[in-house]
């Protein structure tokens, strides 16, 4: 069954210079086209701004009402930016006339938990953009793109398309409006009035695209799409309505950029393991360099929260230099997809994703530097062999030695113990609870050591690495002098 979502975006003309992320102006807005007001916010319609009104007419009644002209270029490109991120519902998307794109979700129903769910999580993606939008679905392309523009309709049957087409205006269907006086003269109103009309005569008066365009909406006709192709790789770009002072006032417009990556992701079968966001500062004689962000990840990822929650706390932290007018947002690195897992009981203590996102967001909030994971080192010395690096270095450890003890923590100085009765006192005095180890190396690069290990314990059980320094005969008299070294868990 073949099913086309179809959404309708009403205010693309003033939301590409304002989205609805963004903070309104106190007197609002308005957007003409050839000096006439075609679309204007609540704000200015409250201050008597109109449809049709001219400039004058504005200047006179609401003269701090923000005007801007029609922009098609960034329609065009807003349009196109849905469509992107509409591709997480399904890889046929097409970008269609009077701001409207049409997606073919039929193979996706199941997958989003049927057509009501997948219309609410398709109106929050466009939410996410900034853009208003109407939603409905239909049987055929053309018919769900005439109910878009008449409110949100969901039909999957064609007998109730037809019942729903029927109904809607006649100026609906834009190859009727250049004939619009002549239908009106012959008591026309609806498009069920125009399909009642002999074909024949309306034929030789309209031409055929009137009855190809009613006949591909009713289903009696076959649909042809130009589908939307995507570019090989990501980057995406967008101007901020204002200059911003800080890095926070940004995750808005990158969740933005975010929305139309995992968009782009899906419909490739990719998943992300590196993005760089490039926060853009003034241009000109006073040029600044822009500030870059750079993500990598550890596992990759195509899902949308998890690369906003990284994005958001990076930017936390994040002092700007000069004031910020631009985003772009790279996908620096990718791979093919992983598919699902398959298994029927989850993970004890969650899956190996749910470990690396942690991971990721705890560098994200803390920094790399202070993300660590241990990296040991072939050497025998304990200082040497105990490395730690960011957890992000991709480093496969030197193996330990076999059968010998190794506490958890290590100690960055050993601290020298205290003597009592002979014998080492941490707290309690300490009993040994394992024969000896003896390192003996740095020869080769003078740092050497001299050391017996053992594993001691004290009155509470607790576990700890020490070594006693070993002394050449003639400083025998010497008391030998014990350091704790490490800590078992």
């Amino acid at each position: 069954m073949r099913v086309f979502l179809a959404v309708h975006l009403p205010k693309l003309p003033l939301e590409v210079f304002r989205p609805k992320w963004s903070p309104e102006p106190a007197h609002g807005s308005a957007v003409l086209e050839k000096d006439k007001v075609i679309i204007a916010d609540a704000t200015a319609r409250t201050a008597g701004v109109r449809l049709g009104m001219k400039r004058g007419g504005v200047l006179t009644l609401s003269p701090e009402t923000e005007m801007h002209e029609r922009d098609m270029g960034r329609e065009g490109a807003a349009q196109r930016e849905a469509g992107i991120a509409l591709m997480r519902f399904s890889p046929e998307v097409a970008l269609l006339d009077e701001a409207t794109v049409v997606v073919e979700v039929g193979a996706s129903l199941r997958l989003f938990g049927g057509l009501l769910a997948l219309s609410r999580e398709a109106k929050a993606v466009l939410g996410a953009l900034g853009f208003t939008a109407r939603i409905s679905a239909a049987p055929t392309g053309q018919g769900a793109w005439l109910l878009a523009k008449h409110g949100n309709r969901r039909v999957l049957k064609l007998a109730s398309l037809e019942h729903r087409l029927s109904a809607l205006p006649m100026a609906a269907v834009p190859e009727v409006r250049p004939f619009f006086d002549w239908f009106n003269g012959l008591g026309c109103e609806t498009v069920a009035d125009i399909r009642r009309l002999p074909r024949a005569g309306l034929q030789r008066r309209c031409g055929e695209h009137l009855l190809d365009s009613l006949d591909r909406a009713f289903g009696t006709a076959p649909e042809l799409f130009d589908w939307l192709e995507l570019p090989p790789t990501f980057s995406a770009r967008i101007e901020m309505p204002d200059r911003l002072e800080h890095a926070d006032g940004a995750v808005f417009a990158a969740h933005r950029l975010i929305v139309q990556l995992c968009g782009w992701l899906c419909a490739k079968q990719l998943a992300v393991t590196g993005v760089r966001l490039s926060l853009e500062h003034e241009r000109g004689r006073d040029a600044i360099e822009p500030t870059i962000v750079d993500i990598a990840l550890g596992e990759p990822t195509w899902r949308e929260e998890h690369l906003v929650r990284l994005l958001k706390e990076r930017l936390h932290r994040i002092e700007l230099a000069a004031p910020m007018i631009a985003l772009r947002l790279d996908a620096t690195n990718v791979e093919p997809a992983a598919p699902a897992s398959d298994t029927l009981f989850p993970e004890p203590g969650g899956s190996k994703e749910d470990h690396q996102k942690l991971l990721e967001l705890l560098v994200a909030r803390l920094g790399e530097e202070n993300v660590l994971r241990p990296a040991p080192t072939a050497d025998h010395r304990p200082e040497i062999a105990n490395r730690w690096i960011p957890v992000s270095q991709k480093k496969k450890p030197d193996p330990l030695p076999d059968g010998l003890p190794r506490p958890t923590w290590m100690l960055d100085t050993p601290v020298r113990l205290l003597m009592r009765k002979h014998r080492p006192f941490y707290g309690s005095p300490l009993r040994m609870v394992s024969p000896g180890e003896r390192i003996e190396a740095g020869w080769f690069d003078g740092e050497l050591v001299t050391r017996d290990y053992f594993v001691a314990q004290g009155e509470d059980t607790s576990c700890y690495w020490i070594y006693r320094e070993r002394v050449s005969s003639r400083d025998a008299e010497e008391e030998q002098r014990w350091f704790l070294h490490g800590l078992f868990g």
